[in-house]
């Protein structure tokens, strides 16, 4: 594969992690509200602000994770104790740590 191949590909993967995957997430797990819970999911995507806090505000050679402070360790660590919490608080938790998982495997998979 050619440097655009790779390009483009990485690009897919993140997107479709970002937007088409929490639909699974939602229809194996909480079927019976899976509509309620892929919005919860989609809004989980709000930790990106913490972009606009960075300068630049995109880098493609910055991996988010330990360098925004909403993509801290510290952050997943809570990130992480909201999966013990029932509802909502498990919904956001699970849709941050997706969202943190689909950061790294876009900036450590891919830029090697």
């Amino acid at each position: 594969m050619d440097h655009s191949q790779i390009l483009l590909l990485k690009t897919f993967t993140h997107y479709f992690l970002h937007f088409v995957f929490p639909v699974f997430i939602a229809l194996i797990f909480y079927r019976d509200h899976w509509k309620k819970v892929y919005l919860i999911l989609l809004a989980t995507m709000l930790v990106d602000l913490d972009h606009l806090f960075a300068n630049p505000i995109f880098d493609p050679n910055r991996g988010s994770i330990g360098f925004h402070f909403l993509h801290s360790y510290y952050a997943i660590a809570v990130y992480f104790l909201m999966l013990f919490f029932k509802g909502n608080i498990r919904i956001i938790g699970i849709g941050l740590l997706f969202h943190m998982l689909t950061d790294f495997q876009d900036f450590y998979f891919w830029s090697h």
